[in-house]
Parts: structure tokens; C-alpha cells; sequence
């Protein structure tokens, strides 16, 4: 069984929880609640079911699970790198979610990892993109999980991708790109804005061939969908990328293109033996 997602209820005209579900979740039905409800998949701050007939409480903590019908299987599998009492690296392939959205709940790494490890106390330290394949850290013990939660808080996790993009003859690598980074249009998508810079990535060339080159890629800092952006802007906008430069038509995933992009190492000095520790994906990008 999925984690249940969690809503402290906004403030509103509201009667009943009910009434404040359906108003914050309009694309879900009153049915749909009253379903869940009736099967105890609504619950408040205590665990306990919540009824139809519960008073609405502005700030009350509403838990509730998600749930998608007919969930289309992924037909990739992630990879256990490292596993200890206190954290999980996985190499995640592409199309797979790190965590439920949308459409996604099951399909998702967390949600693999937690069957799959019976740890129910799984947290994803960051997050990469959907399309991008890769490293992902997990906390695995909530003890210590605000220590490793620093690391990338205080910029001491040192992380690194690969990327396949269209060749740039006329700029000079290596090379460091800071702009500011902000939402664009549709809201999935982000852009470079005029203003003080918010986002920094070191981009160096690793390999030539012909019109397609390797590109190695040192994020400092981690905006949403930052090195797809940055290396666009620069005219090489990585291969098979549905969102940029251009947007394309949204379809169903092609297994065939994925997005050359791969998260490939990450390394840090391990807040509690103070051991500097390394991690490489096992996954490539193939030309």
C-alpha cells in the first residue's frame, strides 16, 4: 500500500471536511471522497477515519490516499546501489517517477523501494526529473535524516550529470552559466528571466562526435528542470528533451527517445563518520 499524502486544510466557508476536500480538489469528484471515506482511506492527524459528517477545522492535518485507476505499468527497473540503516541509493531508469504525482502513484521509485526494502520510513533526499535516469539519494532511518538533509541544504553534496546536446563550436568550455531561473509557460516548463541570479551550473565537454557532443554538467545549485534549461538557452538543448528549446506535442512516453540526461555521481563527506563517500550510476547514455 502507497503512503498516504497529507493536507492541513486552508481556510475557507466550508461545513464539513468534505465540503473543504472537494473544494481544494476540484478534479475529484464528491463520490470519489465519499468512496475513500467509506473505505477508510481518509484519515486524520491521529490515524483515524474520517466520516462525511466530520466539522471542518481550518489547519486540521488530513491524510488521504491517492489513488489512480488502471495505473499504466513502467516497464523499466531501478537498481539498489548501497542500502544501510540509514540510507538507500538507487539508480532510477527513465520515465519513472522518484515520487507520486499525477497520474503516478504506484509507478514511482519511493513507492518500489518501499515494498521492495519493507522500509515505510523511506524519504528521497532530492529529487530529479521524471524523464532524467540516475542517482537518488534516500533517507532510510528518520533519526538521522535531517543530518544528511543538510548536506544538500548547505551545498556540501557535490553532484554530477552527463548530457547528449547538439555541439556548441562557438562557445568556450569549460564554462559557467548563472542566470535566473523562473516559471514560463505551461507551468511545467521554467526559463532564463532578467534579474539576479539564482541558478549555477559548470558545463564542460567530455566527448565529440560530429554534430553530437558529451557533455558533463556540476550543478550548484538545484532549480527544477535547471541543466535541461541552461544547456538549451545556450542553443543545444539536450536530445530527445519534449520541453525545450520547444515545447512538443504531449503524447505518450516513446521508450524509444529517452532524454539524455543521467545523473551520475554524487559525493559528499557522510555527516556521521565524517567518511568522504562517493556514488556512480551504473547507467550510461548510449548515442
Amino acid at each position: 500500500m502507497s503512503r498516504p499524502s497529507t493536507l492541513h486544510l486552508p481556510a475557507g466557508p466550508w461545513t464539513t471536511v468534505l465540503d473543504c476536500l472537494c473544494g481544494h480538489f476540484p478534479a475529484i469528484s464528491r463520490d470519489c471522497w465519499l468512496d475513500r471515506m467509506a473505505r477508510g482511506r481518509v484519515l486524520d492527524e491521529d490515524g483515524q477515519p474520517i466520516s462525511p459528517l466530520r466539522p471542518y477545522r481550518e489547519g486540521l492535518r488530513v491524510q488521504y490516499f491517492r489513488e489512480v485507476a488502471n495505473e499504466t505499468p513502467i516497464p523499466f527497473v531501478e537498481t539498489v546501489l548501497y542500502a544501510d540503516e540509514h540510507l538507500v541509493v538507487a539508480d532510477k531508469p527513465h520515465f519513472l517517477p522518484v515520487t507520486p504525482s499525477g497520474s503516478y502513484v504506484e509507478q514511482t521509485l519511493l513507492a518500489r523501494l518501499t515494498r521492495r526494502l519493507d522500509n515505510p520510513h523511506l524519504v528521497p533526499l532530492h529529487r530529479i526529473d521524471r524523464l532524467t535516469a540516475g542517482l537518488v539519494l534516500f533517507s532510510a532511518n528518520p533519526s538521522s535524516r535531517s543530518a544528511y538533509q543538510r548536506l544538500f541544504a548547505m551545498r556540501k553534496m557535490v553532484k554530477y550529470y552527463e548530457a547528449i546536446a547538439p555541439a556548441l563550436q562557438a562557445q568556450s568550455f569549460p564554462q559557467v552559466r548563472r542566470t535566473r531561473l523562473a516559471a514560463a509557460q505551461p507551468y511545467f516548463r521554467m526559463q532564463e528571466v532578467a534579474g539576479d541570479p539564482n541558478s549555477e551550473t559548470a558545463i564542460e565537454v567530455l566527448e565529440r562526435r560530429g554534430a553530437w557532443w558529451r557533455y558533463g554538467l556540476a550543478p550548484v545549485t538545484g532549480k527544477k528542470h535547471q541543466l535541461r534549461v541552461h544547456l538549451a538557452a545556450l542553443g543545444a538543448g539536450i536530445c530527445n528533451d519534449p520541453f525545450y528549446p520547444n515545447l512538443s506535442e504531449q503524447g505518450a512516453d516513446d521508450y524509444q527517445r529517452p532524454l539524455k540526461l543521467l545523473a551520475q555521481a554524487l559525493s559528499f563527506d557522510d555527516p556521521l563518520s565524517g567518511q568522504a563517500r562517493r556514488f556512480d550510476s551504473q547507467l550510461s547514455l548510449e548515442w
